[in-house]
């Protein structure tokens, strides 16, 4: 395969209500089938009337945008100082929602298209019903990547390719058959694109030519197949975000034992976690010899069949605000067995044992 990259020159300034299939088609008449479209998002949004008027500088600019991002997002992934990293109404991840003051005059916000897939598709319909041209079409934007410095352009949107191509099922000349390869053929031509168009060079749609010589009608769902949903998303938040949410969820840790069998290693694994910052004195132990945690739990009524046990005695001598401390200091242990994903219910201790509680895991 051989790839050329080919600006689109001379299609100055947009505006709202512009007709891009016709300012491209006059700036580009060599275009021909089985080109690749790369559209630099901005001009999409400001030919469909995407802009936001606010202050030109100062703290009312700041809150104007404040407004506005708060408007595109859905759930803020990550914050750190004033930078936003938040999932807009299309599911993409990005930082301020897209939310450009690029290119633009000052006292206006470029925002992203409502739906780019829609877009790319309207801009190849008016392409090959009045020049007949059938070319893909990407809508692309820049964005940042989660482990590594630098950006890069991605599509937004695809018309007249599938976005992802899928290798799984075809066997390596190794003959290993690939189990997960699933390619963004989009993002890489939209990387590829930006090669040629830059950010200061006033070139917003490129060219790929030779990634194949037919379209095909059958986007597969556009650029969205790249959203990847909650349920598979393994960096749903940001390290800070991650870590308020896991003490609010420790502040309201409710009763229960987990699955079982217990992974003991993973309970002792939690004593330890907490052994520096319990109260000095409050000792935890993990009854693992079969014979001797069934005779303790014979002793105590309404115990849990087959339950782990970890016994926790108190500093002595015990005193009401030892007790106090005591207390915090189980729930420490109770939010890393959590951490650990072992559940725990907690009990009084066997009878004469000189614990003051015990946990069923």
């Amino acid at each position: 395969m051989r790839l050329e990259i080919l600006p689109v020159l001379g299609i100055g300034h947009v505006t709202e209500g512009d007709d891009l299939a016709a300012v491209i088609a006059t700036a580009a008449p060599w275009l021909r089938d089985g080109d690749v479209l790369v559209v630099t998002s901005k001009i999409v949004s400001k030919a469909e009337g995407r802009l936001v008027d606010v202050p030109a500088d100062g703290p009312e600019r700041l809150a104007a945008r404040d407004e506005v991002l708060a408007g595109e997002t859905v759930r803020v992934v990550a914050s750190r100082g004033p930078t936003r990293i938040v999932q807009t109404q299309h599911g993409f991840v990005m930082a301020s929602a897209g939310i450009d003051a690029s290119n633009v005059d000052k006292t206006q916000l470029v925002l992203l298209p409502v739906d780019p897939d829609a877009s790319a598709r309207a801009l190849r319909d008016a392409l090959r019903e009045r020049y007949d041209l059938d070319v893909a079409v990407i809508i692309s934007d820049t964005m940042g990547r989660p482990w590594r410095n630098g950006l890069t352009d991605v599509a937004l949107g695809v018309a007249g390719m599938p976005a992802i191509r899928d290798h799984r099922g075809e066997v390596d000349p190794y003959g290993n058959e690939l189990q997960l390869t699933q390619m963004a053929v989009v993002d890489e031509l939209a990387g590829a694109g930006e090669l040629i168009k830059g950010k200061c060079d006033q070139v917003p749609v490129a060219v790929v030519r030779g990634y194949f010589s037919a379209t095909n009608p059958d986007d597969a769902g556009g650029a969205r197949a790249l959203v990847r949903d909650a349920a598979q998303d393994l960096f749903s938040l940001g390290t800070a975000e991650a870590r308020a949410a896991g003490l609010a969820d420790a502040a309201t840790l409710a009763d229960g034992r987990g699955p079982t069998p217990v992974d003991l290693t993973a309970v002792r694994r939690a004593i330890d976690a907490v052994a520096g910052v319990v109260t000095p004195g409050t000792v935890f132990t993990l009854v693992d010899e079969a014979e001797v945690r069934a005779g303790l739990v014979a002793e105590m009524p309404g115990w849990p069949d087959g339950a782990a046990l970890v016994l926790g005695s108190a500093p002595t001598p015990v005193e009401p605000i030892g007790l106090v401390r005591f207390g915090a200091d189980l729930h420490r242990l109770r939010v890393a067995l959590a951490a650990e994903g072992v559940g725990s219910t907690l009990l009084p201790p066997p009878p004469g044992s000189p614990a003051s509680a015990a946990l069923a895991l």
